[in-house]
């Protein structure tokens, strides 16, 4: 069976923010010139949603606000799936760990068993729900991704060590917010990035998230509330 590669693909994106209350960087790699999507540009680590990683627990589940804005215009069941894609691919294209000192019940599925044998498994506590956006049509993949938002405090062991990184990304570093743009980035990117820049010192979460929808019809800015039912105090 081939697969419809025209198919919109939910996706998750990482973006690990150091320094946040001094001069904050953000990690980013550079994609392959014979990617099918977006080759040589700089992003964020980030990928599509497997369909086993709905079957992966967390340690540690999403935040309520996090949990309730992804749900607003998702499937049901949707959310965990998207937190541990986001887990596993920033372990895959970096090599660092979003997760908590544990073992694991049973042998873990293949693509977490380098995870797991470094003693760790995946908590979703640190993940920050702050971008959603649809690739535009007419491109030659489509994806439906979310950008969460990590301190990098929350990261196990050396940020500076990618050498457990695959090779998907090359170049990987920490970039200044304020030297980012001086990088080949997609357009996206770009957008994402002004909205990191301005949330980078809140510590509280903003009002609502935005989400860039683009359809046959057009490219529309909404915004992501999900207030959790109940309120939290």
């Amino acid at each position: 069976m081939t697969t419809d590669k025209s198919a919109i693909r939910n996706a998750a994106t990482v973006i690990v923010l150091r320094d946040r209350f001094g001069d904050p960087s953000i990690l980013m790699g550079q994609r392959g010139a014979a990617a099918a999507f977006m080759p040589n540009k700089f992003v964020f680590p980030g990928g599509a949603v497997d369909a086993t990683d709905a079957e992966i627990a967390l340690a540690t589940p999403l935040p309520d606000m996090c949990f309730a804005r992804l749900s607003e215009q998702a499937e049901p069941g949707l959310e965990n799936a998207l937190a541990i894609a986001a887990i596993r691919e920033l372990w895959e294209e970096t090599g660092l760990i979003l997760g908590q000192p544990g073992q694991w019940n049973g042998l873990p599925p293949e693509d977490w068993q380098s995870f797991a044998a470094m003693g760790f498994v995946p908590s979703a506590a640190a993940l920050q729900f702050v971008f959603r956006a649809l690739t535009p049509p007419g491109r030659p993949r489509r994806f439906d991704a979310r950008f969460f938002l990590v301190d990098a405090e929350a990261v196990q062991g050396d940020l500076d060590d990618f050498s457990r990184a695959s090779d998907e990304l090359s170049h990987l570093q920490w970039i200044k917010i304020s030297e980012a743009r001086n990088f080949d980035l997609p357009f996206i990117t770009e957008v994402v990035l002004a909205e990191i820049a301005a949330r980078a010192t809140l510590r509280e979460p903003p009002e609502s998230v935005p989400f860039f929808l683009n359809n046959e019809e057009a490219s529309l800015f909404q915004r992501l509330k999900g207030y959790p039912m109940p309120m939290q105090d």
